[in-house]
């Protein structure tokens, strides 16, 4: 489904992060509805390297990539002669800008704030000179301990959600000036759907609880957990938000979400029914009272007002269509 009126063909499109999980099913996107589009997949692809937690450095997996006909780079965005290569050699449209270190457990602060914010200043600057429109992954992760999802309510907790907050503030550095291009920040909040598999143990617990249950094991709930509620968000609504940030009525920051918030005992209830399988439930202590965030829910009333964004899936309708992926993963990478 097409979600833009602009006409992609014969446009050059960056894509970092393109072997992740938002990123591929951008480029995907772009393939399948402009087949003359001429997308630059950028991609720091998963080596053995480990940050301090013993998580990948990159979650960035070839097979998120299977069938895609574009141009494939697997690099840092932190390499200053590869950003200088990318300037001198092409001249983008739209840059989409996916890649970071989006694991909120990692601990190398240095790291975060050079991959996170320094690149995306670097990427903005050929952006400016390149008069391309840059749509880019903020996060929900911004909010941390706030009670108010709205923008210029952020209280980030940890160094993800701080450079997130960064990247943020760059931006209305350079919407002050003019610059003669659209700058359009994307709050995800919990997102689920195809190509996440390879995100590891921070893929969505849609996909891990999927897994569980097909496993014939008993999905593990944290005591109280239908009283712990978020906006989860299916994949091809983040997608929708990004097309439609390449034309906004007004650049800026916002929120994409359902608007929504909803239990972790649904995922499960709504996965046990699809799948026709009833494991029952199991409760545990929740060892992160004090630490967790109990409610989210995305305040997306500018996002529609002036992206002409409208969520089109309810936790049932995504799941519903993430199931014969989610059987599809379980035999082939889980088994």
């Amino acid at each position: 489904m097409k979600y833009s009126d602009i006409d992609f063909n014969n446009k050059t499109i960056l894509i970092t992060g393109a072997a992740g999980f938002i990123g591929s099913n951008l480029c995907f996107y772009f393939q399948e509805n402009y087949p003359n589009a001429n997308i630059i997949a950028l991609d720091c692809f998963r080596s053995g390297e480990t940050f301090s937690n013993g998580n990948l450095k990159s979650f960035g997996h070839f097979k998120n990539l299977l069938g895609f006909k574009g141009i494939v780079i697997s690099s840092d965005i932190n390499d200053k002669e590869l950003l200088k290569d990318l300037e001198n050699s092409y001249t983008f449209d739209y840059i989409f800008h996916q890649a970071a270190i989006s694991d909120t457990t990692v601990q190398e602060q240095d790291l975060m704030v050079k991959t996170n914010v320094n690149a995306y200043e670097d990427l903005l600057k050929i952006a400016i000179k390149h008069k391309a429109n840059m749509i880019y992954a903020s996060s929900a992760a911004t909010y941390g301990d706030s009670n108010r999802f709205e923008i210029g309510y952020e209280q980030p907790n940890n160094a993800y959600g701080f450079s997130k907050v960064m990247m943020d503030n760059i931006t209305y550095k350079y919407l002050k000036e003019n610059i003669g291009i659209s700058i359009v920040g994307l709050k995800y909040f919990n997102v689920y759907g195809q190509r996440e598999f390879f995100k590891n143990k921070t893929a969505s617990m849609v996909v891990q609880f999927g897994h569980q249950i097909l496993n014939n094991l008993t999905p593990k709930l944290f005591e109280g957990s239908d009283k712990i509620l978020r906006d989860f968000i299916y994949i091809e609504d983040v997608i929708q938000a990004n097309i439609k940030a390449c034309n906004p009525k007004k650049s800026g920051v916002y929120n994409v979400g359902t608007g929504k918030a909803r239990s972790f005992e649904d995922i499960v209830n709504i996965l046990q029914q699809e799948l026709k399988i009833d494991n029952g439930k199991e409760y545990i202590p929740n060892p992160y009272i004090g630490a967790y965030q109990f409610f989210t829910q995305a305040n997306i009333d500018s996002t529609k007002q002036n992206l002409g964004y409208e969520p089109r899936y309810e936790l049932e309708d995504g799941i519903k269509a993430y199931i014969d992926d989610i059987k599809r993963l379980f035999e082939t990478e889980v088994k």
